[in-house]
């Protein structure tokens, strides 16, 4: 899942205003469950850390689930070792790659998207969802990370390339991390680091969906995992209005939740989000449970709350991402 810097730390970082300074900035992702916090793996220095190829993950969970779900919450030598990889990327890239594969600030970077929906049977109850289901939730997307829905806008846009279904009893309940998901992945993932994978169906455990966290060597585990009615227009009341998909981007962008390390310690890495003790749910109105200034994040994409509620990003989230497509998505 996120993972988030307590407000003093991440204001005090400010935010990048030159390509080369998004590159020598921090950046992290993760993924979202329904009503907990999951977080990704470590990386170190030049090489890739020795955890780098577990399948660590960010989830949100719904309102009712228990925390404990996540599968891949990160601890803060986790989190020290995915940030000091982070910074590693950024400079290898800046030092080899700058110029020409770099995105500078105020660029679009077009995404990518391949939709995989993965059916039991044919009809709708058996995951068969209709295409304009799909094509709603990129324009969510596209919304949400233009700055349309009152945020700040990103670089990113989503285009969707393929909507490829499946019908596979064994792998339309997708498991978090086991070899069912493993072995789906494997055999559907296409495109580069470059290309969103996203895969819609059931999930178990008041999950929400998840995603892994950007590496610098890909592998076939890389994309997102959505609920499939929570799209927009589906049945998962409360999370139908496709934000759930906007939530495990930002992991998969680099972003951890925005209660990461509670109200202590570097938080979600990112500047201008205020620190925030535990994941907030429903639409909760004044919370403020860190002493940092600011009230909680409620309405930021990166927390639990219903998606009603959630309409942002900030600025800081906006570089972080960039910075992290730079160091380790970018052509």
């Amino acid at each position: 899942m996120g993972l988030r810097p307590n407000l003093l730390t991440r204001r005090t970082a400010g935010v990048a205003t030159t390509t080369l300074a998004l590159l020598l900035s921090t950046a992290a992702v993760g993924v979202v469950p329904a009503a907990s916090a999951f977080s990704a793996a470590p990386d170190n220095a030049c090489a890739e850390p020795a955890g780098a190829h577990s399948d660590h993950a960010d989830a949100r969970v719904k309102k009712g689930g228990s925390a404990k779900l996540d599968p891949n919450e990160l601890t803060a030598a986790q989190l020290r070792d995915r940030e000091a990889d982070f910074a590693a990327a950024l400079r290898e890239r800046a030092n080899t790659r700058l110029g020409a594969n770099a995105v500078a600030p105020l660029a679009t970077v077009t995404i990518p998207v391949v939709v995989h929906v993965i059916q039991k049977d044919s009809t709708r109850a058996g995951g068969n969802i209709p295409d304009s289901m799909i094509t709603s939730q990129i324009n969510v997307l596209n919304q949400a990370y233009g700055g349309g829905t009152g945020g700040a806008a990103t670089a990113f846009g989503f285009q969707l390339q393929k909507i490829n279904r499946v019908t596979n009893s064994s792998w339309y309940q997708i498991t978090q991390g086991s070899s069912a998901e493993r072995q789906m992945k494997t055999s559907l993932r296409t495109g580069g680091k470059n290309t969103l994978n996203v895969y819609l169906g059931q999930l178990s455990n008041s999950l929400l969906g998840w995603a892994t966290f950007p590496k610098r060597t890909l592998d076939s585990m890389d994309g997102v995992v959505v609920l499939n009615e929570s799209l927009p227009g589906g049945t998962a009341t409360n999370y139908n209005q496709g934000d759930t998909g906007t939530h495990e981007v930002g992991h998969w962008l680099n972003l951890y939740h925005t209660f990461q390390g509670g109200c202590s310690g570097s938080g979600d890495s990112v500047s201008d989000t205020p620190a925030e003790s535990s994941p907030a749910y429903q639409c909760p109105t004044g919370r403020d449970t860190c002493s940092a200034p600011g009230l909680d994040p409620i309405t930021n994409f990166m927390d639990y709350t219903y998606d009603s509620c959630m309409y942002q990003f900030t600025p800081g989230q906006a570089a972080r991402m960039l910075s992290a497509w730079n160091a380790y998505r970018a052509a």
